[in-house]
């Protein structure tokens, strides 16, 4: 092969949290990073900043200051494995849990994140209060601390917009090809890559593709999620997996656009149809939820709930969000809800009754909810919510170090994080726990970034 002048140690593709989160450990373990960006909207538009900022860890010093002290990296583990049903890849299932503790370290004390343990609720699938997250649960908050920390360090120069198109093989490094929205093509030599270009939910044809049971959902990420890595990693020949994995949610307010939290849902609040009847045991998780909604007349669902889980959900800036637009209405009565969805008052009033019942413990569910935290009291909300596609959790394999694997094996000097990696979700919707994609996003952004910078 030709000889080539090293420009910079490496380059990153991205500048969400998995980037973010990558070029700054490189940098402060000695590395020359260059940072590419091809969305000039990325502060608003990124998977990162439309998320709630929920990354988990287990055995936190966070848990342990408030008397949290029987959780840890092992049992974070087994909470993967279970809602996985075991599918998830154990090799990265493990790294990742690991790294948690050194992770939210380097967030709060490199990067200056001003983390929080979130203890509103115990999200499905997870056994304990283990959520870090920004005060207010905005992944907006998040990014913007990131890229604050990012600019401190004068040894990562940040292009954008700039695309990552391909990658040439060369002796010792990359031949990286980039290009910018007027077409002008860049060529950068460097030692190592790290793709971090989230996954392929804003690409119609890799959705129809490989999750053709969310095609009809509104997707709710960012729209330069096209599937770059992966379609640069298999013209490298790298090994892909998991790519019916994604991360759905249940609960869109239509027509605001705006998430409302599954906080409210495990304070006891519950989805209904346009017929005032409830279709699934809400707990069970808000991913799977995502198409049990889109297969509901005119894929809508109502959510319910009253002033106590209300203010449950007050601290996320989404909801209050929701909360400024007016887009909460409250009424008094069944008859007021029932005038709200459009449904038949005996129908929500029997609704209400059974829940009544199972919350007392008079009766069980036949859906199978088991918690119901409290009985519902007037006055009542009914916001109309549908399901929604929010990132896709298959890609790149890589391995413990975040290394893209071919045949097995690692291919030297190029990295994959976030969106662009396999995730640790398992196999479809339902194996995806609350805070697994900032968890793979930061976590193997952290990992890659270490291996660079030797730090």
């Amino acid at each position: 092969m030709a000889e080539f002048e090293r420009e910079t140690d490496v380059v990153i593709a991205g500048a969400g949290a998995a980037g973010l989160a990558a070029a700054i450990k490189a940098a402060d373990g000695g590395a020359t990073v260059a940072l590419l960006e091809a969305s000039s909207t990325f502060r608003q538009g990124s998977n990162t900043s439309m998320s709630t900022s929920m990354i988990p860890v287990g055995g936190s010093r966070w848990q342990e200051e408030i008397g949290i002290d029987g959780d840890s990296p092992d049992i974070l583990y087994q909470d993967i494995m279970t809602k996985t049903k075991g599918s998830a890849d154990p090799v990265l299932a493990r790294a990742l849990v690991d790294v948690g503790r050194d992770l939210s370290e380097f967030l709060a004390n490199d990067c200056e994140v001003p983390l929080e343990l979130l203890t509103d609720a115990v999200f499905p699938g997870h056994t304990h209060k283990r959520h870090l997250c920004v005060h207010d649960r905005a992944g907006r908050t998040l990014h913007r601390h990131l890229l604050e920390a990012a600019e401190k360090r004068s040894n990562i120069t940040m292009v954008v917009p700039l695309r990552l198109v391909d990658l040439i093989e060369i002796d010792d490094g990359w031949e990286v090809k980039a290009e910018s929205p007027d077409g002008t093509n860049q060529e950068i030599i460097t030692g190592s890559v790290v793709l971090a270009t989230n996954g392929f939910g804003a690409n119609a044809e890799r959705v129809a593709r490989h999750i053709p049971e969310v095609v009809d959902g509104l997707y709710f990420g960012g729209d330069h999620s096209l599937g770059d890595a992966l379609e640069i990693g298999e013209r490298l020949g790298a090994d892909v997996g998991f790519l019916d994995a994604y991360q759905g949610h249940g609960s869109v307010a239509t027509p605001h656009g705006v998430l409302i939290t599954w906080t409210a849902m495990m304070n006891g609040a519950f989805l209904v149809n346009a017929c005032g009847k409830r279709f699934g045991d809400e707990t069970t998780g808000y991913s799977e939820f995502a198409v049990k909604v889109i297969a509901q007349p005119e894929a809508q669902a109502w959510m319910i709930y009253d002033k106590a889980v209300h203010e449950k959900a007050l601290p996320f800036a989404d909801y209050q969000q929701m909360v400024e637009s007016g887009g909460i209405r409250w009424v008094e009565d069944v008859a007021g809800l029932a005038s709200l969805i459009g449904c038949d008052e005996a129908a929500i009033s029997a609704t209400l009754e059974g829940i009544a019942n199972f919350g007392s413990g008079t009766a069980v569910d036949p859906l199978g909810r088991t918690l119901w935290p409290h009985e519902l009291e007037s006055p009542f909300t009914a916001i109309k919510v549908t399901g929604a596609l929010f990132h896709t959790q298959g890609g790149l394999r890589v391995n413990e170090h975040a290394n893209v694997l071919r045949e097995g094996k690692s291919i030297p000097g190029l990295y994959a994080a976030g969106g662009a990696a396999t995730g640790i979700s398992g196999n479809g919707a339902s194996g995806y726990l609350s805070g697994n994609g900032l968890l793979g996003a930061l976590g193997l952004g952290y990992l890659a970034g270490k291996a660079i910078g030797h730090g």
